[in-house]
């Protein structure tokens, strides 16, 4: 993929900083340049002497796996976006999800929070506001089938409607439907390639969620997932913190602590730096 150097190593300090660095900062640094130039809103042009946009094939993403010394499907706690990770502030020894937010949910939470405020703005139900606000935060744990895992670490604290929204919007995300406002990203075709085909099972997901009585849930999740994107929006935490007591069952041990079937992954995002 083609980028501009010069605004990469002058982001880092100039080209002095950037060969101080190691191989594996190098790399880190220009994936997380490039996811930058893709969520940036880019002007689609005409034909006035300019080409058009070229997008990778499936093939050449896989071809980039062994040029990296990290996988995508990383989370992002575990990993740094340059340089090495820092120490993270302790949580409260009975963590709330308004504390994950605070304390956790660095890389995702202004991207979720604009989700949740686009969703509040166009009238959608608390729920799917919930779904919203939640739905890509478990990308701090792991990326890969994000809404799998995501649904199974929200399951005992959220509403069988809201979990089935975070679940199926990863699957929703690679088909279009314009007739609620859904149209497939160039932001896909970057990461996944042009000619890029969803799994088998993404397309059994599809299948079965496009015909179920709340395929709108997740839809509307997808949605505000889409344009959520805007650069220089901060949506505050505090603007959903009424809906979050109202729909979300927090456990009086705290996150983590409760002993429920997915404490193990707040207690993995808790403290990420435990080597066992």
């Amino acid at each position: 993929m083609e980028f501009d150097r010069r605004a990469f190593f002058a982001g880092l300090g100039g080209a002095g900083a950037v060969m101080a660095m190691t191989h594996e900062a190098r790399a880190d640094a220009l994936e997380d340049f490039l996811m930058q130039q893709l969520n940036e809103d880019a002007s689609h042009r005409g034909d006035g002497g300019v080409a058009a946009k070229k997008f990778p094939t499936a093939a050449e993403i896989d071809a980039r796996i062994e040029t990296q010394p990290f996988r995508r499907g990383l989370g992002n706690l575990f990993r740094a976006s340059s340089g090495n990770v820092k120490h993270l502030a302790p949580l409260p020894a009975k963590p709330t999800l308004v504390d994950f937010f605070k304390l956790r949910f660095s890389a995702t939470s202004n991207h979720v929070l604009q989700s949740a405020n686009r969703a509040m703005r166009t009238g959608q139900s608390e729920e799917v506001i919930l779904a919203c606000l939640l739905h890509d935060t478990v990308q701090e744990l792991i990326k890969v089938d994000h809404g799998w895992w995501g649904a199974q670490m929200y399951e005992p604290y959220v509403s069988e409607k809201v979990a089935f929204a975070i679940r199926y919007h990863q699957a929703l995300r690679f088909y279009e439907d314009t007739a609620h406002g859904y149209v497939y990203p160039d932001l896909y075709r970057n990461m996944f390639g042009e000619d890029y085909k969803p799994e088998p099972y993404i397309e059994a997901t599809y299948k079965m969620v496009r015909n179920h009585k709340w395929y709108l849930e997740p839809r509307m999740v997808t949605v505000n997932d889409l344009y959520a994107f805007e650069p220089g929006v901060h949506p505050q935490l505090e603007q959903f913190t009424d809906i979050i007591g109202r729909h979300f069952k927090q456990p009086k041990e705290g996150l983590g602590f409760d002993n429920s079937p997915v404490a193990h992954m707040w207690r993995s995002m808790a403290m990420p730096d435990h080597p066992l």
